[in-house]
């Protein structure tokens, strides 16, 4: 195995993503959690974070990591690993660094997606999701350009830490391929934690102030003050420089790398598979293709990557958890659907005074009563939606998920308990609807 030591062992996800992002969003709720405590009996001095320490803690447990990954996942299976970026000469042969050659029967690659670079007046005093885990100390003022995933999880954790916030977004609405109810319900939350939204307008300019601050300009004549200017525009696959074109491997017009439901690319030996590839960007998803390409090739077992009913999270604040379709989704693929919903206000915040809510949704596919969306915004939505994705893949009905008996007093149990439709929406079944 080549690995160019650009993030470290365990790619993105283990180093500049999904666990250093996540080990940040616990330590922003410990402010907000020392606040809510008092109505329960707490009285808790409200500290001030230490963000270097936030900091030193969390490479600590990323070495840890990294070191696991080495000693005890690699090495014990017989991996050679070597440290160097490497690209194809020719369909069986590639070239390390050092000039030195190496051939085999397949080749797999997966390296993975690089934060996408913006360019205008100033964009050199961006920093992107490969920086921000490193920064020596918390930023007063964060403008954050992006309103996927990436924002709006960061926009939580800076708000959570106590910075003053601003995501400037293209749109009107966050999350951009998510549950357009639960992207209204988030954003508002959002804002009502204090987050500010500068709607339908991008950034034109930044000039660096003898103070090291950013003065930043809208292209609406709007003009902020930073301490940090993140971009969070999306990622692309980190696939130039690798000799793709000397082994005749093809890209589609975004620089993703062409498979089929084999992982397999045009090139019949090359195979490839996660972010680099036009899938689903989720590292869970990245691992199952990798199982797949491995039980096919060499463990005697044809399979072949399933992504239907794929839970994710957004690790905002609150979380947005989701399984299946979307609303819209759902109704194209089904002709038509019946739609449950709940709003209410957490147990825990009736006391605490917090006034985050939580809303729940499910989507009803009519013709066969099968649940095919499930969707939550709320704290601890993405360890509820685990467990209903298991159910969803097993072809669940709504009568079956009526007749679960709930677990009491929990935010999940009303998952269980929404008999009443909030809706149906009929449609004509396309030739192409199920049923």
């Amino acid at each position: 195995m080549a690995d160019d030591g650009a993030v470290g062992l365990g790619g993105t996800c283990v180093n500049v993503g999904c666990v250093p992002k996540k080990l940040m969003v616990y330590g922003s709720e410990f402010g907000r959690a020392a606040k809510e405590g008092k109505a329960f009996g707490w009285d808790t001095k409200q500290g001030e974070a230490v963000w270097s320490r936030l900091i030193k803690n969390k490479n600590k447990e990323i070495s840890r990591l990294n070191k696991v990954y080495e000693d005890k996942v690699l090495v014990p299976a017989g991996v050679k690993v070597i440290k160097s970026r490497a690209q194809l000469i020719d369909a069986h042969t590639i070239q390390l660094d050092t000039k030195e050659t190496c051939t085999a029967d397949k080749i797999l690659i997966s390296v993975g997606g690089w934060p996408r670079q913006l360019k205008f007046p100033g964009s050199e005093h961006l920093i992107t999701s490969n920086e921000v885990f490193f920064l020596k100390e918390r930023p007063k003022r964060v403008v954050i350009i992006g309103v996927g995933y990436i924002g709006v999880e960061f926009a939580g954790i800076f708000e959570g830490y106590g910075s003053d916030v601003t995501l400037i977004m293209r749109g009107e609405l966050i999350l951009r391929a998510f549950d357009k109810d639960c992207r209204t319900f988030l954003q508002n939350e959002m804002v009502k934690s204090g987050i500010k939204m500068e709607k339908k307008t991008e950034i034109s300019k930044i000039v660096k102030q003898s103070d090291g601050s950013f003065q930043v300009t809208l292209n609406n004549g709007k003009v902020l003050m930073a301490d940090v200017v993140m971009a969070a525009a999306g990622r692309l696959p980190k696939t130039e420089g690798l000799g793709l074109e000397k082994a005749g491997v093809e890209l589609d017009k975004r620089g993703f790398i062409k498979v089929n439901e084999w992982q397999q690319t045009n090139i019949p030996n090359i195979f490839s598979v996660g972010d680099c590839t036009p899938t689903l960007q989720l590292t869970p998803v990245a691992l199952h293709e990798g199982h797949c390409f491995a039980d096919t090739q060499f463990g005697g077992k044809v399979r072949r990557a399933d992504r239907e009913y794929v839970a994710t999270a957004v690790f905002a604040n609150p979380n947005l958890g989701t399984c299946g379709l979307t609303e819209d989704q759902a109704l194209k693929e089904y002709g038509g659907i019946k739609v449950f919903t709940s709003k209410f206000l957490p147990l825990k915040n009736r006391v605490s005074g917090a006034t985050d809510e939580s809303f729940m949704k499910i989507i009803v596919a009519t013709h066969s009563d099968k649940v095919v969306g499930m969707h939550m915004v709320g704290h601890g939505a993405g360890e509820i939606m685990q467990g209903f994705s298991t159910a969803m893949r097993m072809g669940m009905t709504k009568k079956q998920l009526d007749s679960t008996i709930g677990i009491h007093p929990t935010s999940a149990e009303e998952f269980v308990t929404m008999r009443t439709e909030k809706y149906e929406v009929k449609e004509p079944p396309t030739k192409k609807s199920k049923m």
